[in-house]
């Protein structure tokens, strides 16, 4: 009983009003459901604070992957002080940036590059991966999104005969294009979903481990564990962080608090 109030308290502390980095994901667990052994989604939010430390902001348990339930996800993070969020990285899943707008309208959404390459060979037969992914690599690592969008149109002529493989991108380019507005070392850190997917590969090894969950209450419960333990390894913030406050602070001087607060 004390471990669930510590996990109920935990879900519901106050944050703070602004996360510069926000990372969405969701990872699969095995849970009893009277009697039969059903397949859960877990939700996680992992945030980036001001002191770019790393920070789980919450999990929820839901039958599916939706794009609505990250809607009443992100809805809770707002009543429990989030006010703003700089960048949201996140997957393909469809509806998620309009849940992520809706709820906080001036966060930049960035599509994980990682899943789209996924979802671009998706469409190529295996012998050609390799040359797909040379291809796809001359789009995403450009200096510019003008300059990206030259290897793109080369993708759609050289790839005529698997169309999808470059629809992929037309189709998300908004989405895609945000990164490129920022120097390497903030691209590093939002290009990709990394940092939430290494941490649910934990957590399923973890659940794995113990063959599955007896139900929802247990499976918060042995997560929440979990990520206490992993917390005590984020001692450092992220690499060349105070470089990247200061270039949030000259993109958005009235969102972004004095560096001097932020040191204190």
């Amino acid at each position: 009983m004390r471990c669930w109030r510590e996990v109920k308290l935990w879900q519901n502390r106050p944050l703070e009003e602004l996360y510069p980095i926000v990372y969405l994901d969701a990872l699969r667990v095995k849970v009893r459901d009277e009697g039969h052994i059903q397949s859960q989604a877990i939700y996680v939010v992992l945030g980036v604070n001001l002191e770019g430390q790393k920070e789980v902001l919450g999990l929820w348990v839901a039958q599916s992957v939706r794009a609505k339930f990250w809607l009443q996800g992100l809805t809770e993070l707002q009543n429990r002080g989030v006010q703003d969020i700089l960048i949201a990285c996140v997957d393909g899943l469809k509806g998620f940036p309009e849940a992520i707008e809706a709820v906080y309208q001036r966060t930049e959404v960035q599509l994980c590059i990682v899943h789209l390459v996924r979802a671009s060979l998706n469409y190529v037969p295996w012998k050609l991966r390799k040359p797909g992914v040379a291809d796809l690599q001359s789009i995403y690592r450009a200096a510019t999104v003008a300059e990206a969008e030259q290897p793109l149109a080369e993708l759609e002529s050289k790839w005529k005969a698997y169309p999808s493989v470059s629809q992929v991108w037309r189709r998300n380019w908004a989405r895609i294009t945000p990164f490129f507005h920022y120097p390497p070392d903030i691209r590093r850190a939002i290009y990709t979903t990394n940092r939430v997917e290494s941490l649910n590969r934990s957590l399923r090894k973890i659940i794995k481990s113990r063959g599955g969950c007896p139900n929802e209450e247990a499976a918060l419960k042995l997560l929440f564990l979990a990520l206490r333990q992993a917390a005590k390894k984020w001692t450092m913030p992220i690499h060349h962080w105070r470089e990247d406050l200061n270039h949030f602070t000259i993109l958005w001087p009235e969102r972004m608090p004095a560096l001097e607060k932020v040191a204190s």
